[in-house]
């Protein structure tokens, strides 16, 4: 199984140590959030220098206050210094975040999300772009010696899949069960890319984890950091969709056999790499990690 472990910090030193311990384990990926602590791409490329061995994610970027032009410099800045090991995994974010705290409008996401990969997509690839589009115009290059990292959208609903699956290199899941990328994420994105002639997508799928006998516990933990997404429409859909009333149930937790039996769930229904977003106080982490290491093919 290709598996990767997502984890965030307030401090570079112990997201750089987060990073090594997973290297060490032999994880393919390592990806952090861009949320309300560090900038994830800074971050990266700090910890890019003197860590090897892994591949580093976000998971994602918002793509509403950072113009696609900015981003495509950030991206293959990173690039550069971690030779080739940026995944860059970029998001609408949620319309509470986008207009309550930013200011900005979420209207027409679908068509936001066309122009920016139009814009970004362009300046990875080719250095250069004239686009004046409905939600975003941009017209220059930049010229930054890297390759361009693979582009990873979160995409939930089906017009937002087909578009990542015409233009983007695949998808990154969060709150979404095994079922739904069997029935939904999989089919929908897959047919879009090879209707345009594009490679297989990647479906990243990234599930809260705890491997422990105290299952009250990681029930308790899974309620307080997981019980808010069922508020967010988008996610409220998948889970939905997944048959599931809250939102902590798209956890998994017991035992080492069956955690490792529902992330191989992931893997059966299209998931092309499983990441494990390890929960749980220490003890509980880092047995998780050390044990799901054995899962690592």
């Amino acid at each position: 199984m290709e598996l990767g472990i997502f984890g965030s910090s307030q401090n570079v030193d112990d997201l750089k140590e987060q990073v090594q311990v997973a290297a060490g384990f032999g994880y393919e990926t390592f990806w952090t959030p861009q949320i309300f602590n560090l900038d994830a791409l800074t971050a990266l490329a700090v910890i890019a220098e003197s860590v090897d061995g892994i591949r580093l994610g976000t998971s994602v970027i918002p793509t509403y206050p950072r113009h696609p032009m900015m981003l495509a410099q950030q991206a293959l800045t990173v690039n550069q210094v971690s030779k080739g090991r940026l995944d860059l995994g970029i998001g609408l974010s949620h319309k509470p975040v986008v207009e309550g705290m930013w200011g900005i409008s979420f209207d027409a996401p679908v068509g936001h999300m066309s122009d920016y990969l139009q814009i970004l997509m362009a300046l990875l690839h080719e250095g250069t772009i004239s686009h004046g589009g409905k939600h975003l115009v941009s017209r220059g290059g930049i010229d930054i010696p890297a390759d361009a990292p693979p582009v990873l959208v979160a995409a939930l609903g089906p017009q937002m899949l087909k578009l990542v699956g015409r233009t983007a290199d695949g998808t990154v899941t969060w709150m979404t069960g095994p079922e739904t990328i069997r029935n939904h994420i999989s089919p929908v994105i897959n047919t879009a890319a090879e209707e345009a002639g594009r490679p297989v997508p990647q479906v990243i799928t990234a599930v809260p984890v705890c491997i422990s006998s105290d299952t009250d516990m990681a029930e308790e933990y899974a309620k307080r950091d997981f019980g808010f997404y069922g508020e967010l429409p988008s996610y409220r859909a998948m889970l939905e969709r997944e048959g599931l009333t809250n939102s902590w149930d798209i956890a998994l937790s017991g035992s080492f056999e069956q955690v490792a039996e529902g992330l191989q769930r992931y893997e059966n229904s299209g998931g092309t790499q499983v990441v494990a977003a390890v929960y749980g106080p220490d003890e509980a982490r880092q047995q998780t990690i050390s044990e799901l290491a054995q899962l690592i093919t």
